[in-house]
């Protein structure tokens, strides 16, 4: 077998549609999000025999896109939904493993951070390898809620739960408009105000990501108003198999918008004949204290199933990473997640 490096954006579209339709942030457009911030990203596949045969998405074991991030709190190499193998077989991984290692070492990483989207069975195989549980809370949708949009539209909206059907109706009965020909930048606006009020901290690459995934017909604002006024907006990406409630915003308001407009959206993409609406990620327990509480029982409220993935898992390749250890899990802690 041999690692390769890949330049051809259709071989990494291909094998992602035809094995991983559920990534995202290995999707070609996540790695050019990053290089724009300037970071160092590889596009690499493993092939059976490079010298005999061009790759191609047939002919690959595994996709892997690898970013080094350099923070205060160390320097990893991170893949992020990643790597994607066709079959996890340890011969292959391994492989993978012996490569990135030697690509850490020559970046002076402190260790490398993987959250492949497996069972969390999988911990034993990665404890194999040398791996451990990151002290992160669990970031990039290991936890989410996803509807099934291969059932009847009518069946969909009787899953829900009665308050939320409730308030979707009357969203309807008050003349709420929904339209997926929002602009970033109220998008933007609207959310400066949402993560005042809820002391989130901003995310930094809303407008990037919006903008690397509309060139393909990938990303749309959607927007709810009542009497001509801005209410609720969402970003949403449509990749692979599924569409990605992204990002949200919205103003304090009698007014249930933000119901109607996830109704809308969820129709929008079973009308695509996208499989799954992933509403991204939600609270890993019941706890009210939670920083997702709020947000998680908004999302549940749409009939959804909650799906589970592995935690990230770290890596160690020199004493440093403890230091990077101790900083994210106090973080952790602080944040009370």
């Amino acid at each position: 077998m041999n690692i390769i490096s890949i330049e051809d954006r259709r071989i990494w579209d291909d094998f992602i549609l035809a094995h991983a339709p559920h990534t995202l942030f290995q999707s070609w457009e996540w790695g050019e999000i990053e290089k724009g911030n300037g970071r160092k990203v590889w596009r690499i596949g493993l092939l059976a025999n490079s010298k005999q045969q061009a790759a191609n998405s047939n002919n690959l074991f595994l996709l892997s896109q690898i970013v080094k991030v350099t923070a205060k709190r160390g320097t990893f190499l991170h893949v992020r939904h990643g790597p994607l193998l066709v079959k996890w077989d340890k011969r292959v991984f391994s492989q993978w493993l012996k490569w990135i290692v030697q690509l850490a070492k020559k970046e002076q990483a402190w260790f490398i951070r993987i959250s492949p989207l497996v069972d969390p069975s999988f911990d034993s195989f990665m404890q194999s390898f040398g791996f451990r549980e990151a002290p992160v809370h669990r970031l990039d949708a290991e936890i989410v809620s996803v509807i099934d949009l291969r059932q009847p539209e009518g069946e969909l909206f009787k899953k829900m739960r009665k308050t939320t059907r409730n308030l979707i109706r009357k969203s309807e009965r008050i003349g709420v408009t929904v339209s997926d020909k929002g602009s970033i930048s109220e998008f933007l606006r609207l959310h400066e105000k949402t993560f005042q009020r809820h002391g989130f901290i901003p995310n930094q690459n809303i407008e990037e990501e919006y903008a690397h995934f509309l060139p393909s017909g990938r990303s749309a604002v959607w927007t709810a108003r009542h009497g001509g006024e801005l209410i609720a907006s969402a970003v949403i990406i449509y990749y692979g198999n599924q569409a990605c409630y992204r990002h949200g915003a919205s103003v304090q308001s009698t007014v249930p918008a933000a119901y109607f407009l996830q109704w809308e959206i969820i129709k929008e993409a079973r009308r695509r004949g996208l499989q799954w609406y992933n509403l991204w990620g939600i609270a890993d327990d019941e706890r009210r204290s939670h920083p997702w509480w709020g947000l998680t029982v908004f999302k549940k409220g749409f009939g959804g199933e909650t799906k589970e993935c592995l935690h990230a898992q770290d890596l160690p390749l020199e004493p440093r990473y403890w230091f990077t250890f101790a900083i994210e899990k106090v973080r952790r802690m602080s944040r009370r997640y």
